[in-house]
């Protein structure tokens, strides 16, 4: 059995429009960051997990994503594994 630690970065698909990271860029040039030219909003999630091996860790990770932390419609994601 192995444990491991796992990032989970969760943002929307290119073209889907971003609402949250246009607001926050408005907000920095009004702030005046008037060198801001885009900002992304992304979610992380930090989840510590046991399998027999990475691979079945990785299956396991996918279908959490699948089933509860992406909206396969509008969201990319991207697990990085922490040893």
């Amino acid at each position: 059995m192995i444990y491991l630690k796992v990032e989970i970065k969760v943002g929307l698909k290119e073209g889907i429009t971003d609402p949250e990271g246009l607001n926050i860029k408005k907000s920095l040039k009004l702030l005046s960051f008037d060198n801001v030219e885009n900002v992304e909003v992304k979610r992380s999630y930090v989840i510590e997990i046991s399998g027999k091996d990475e691979k079945k860790i990785r299956e396991d990770v996918d279908m959490m994503c699948k089933k509860l932390l992406i909206n396969p419609v509008i969201h990319d994601y991207e697990v990085e594994m922490i040893k």
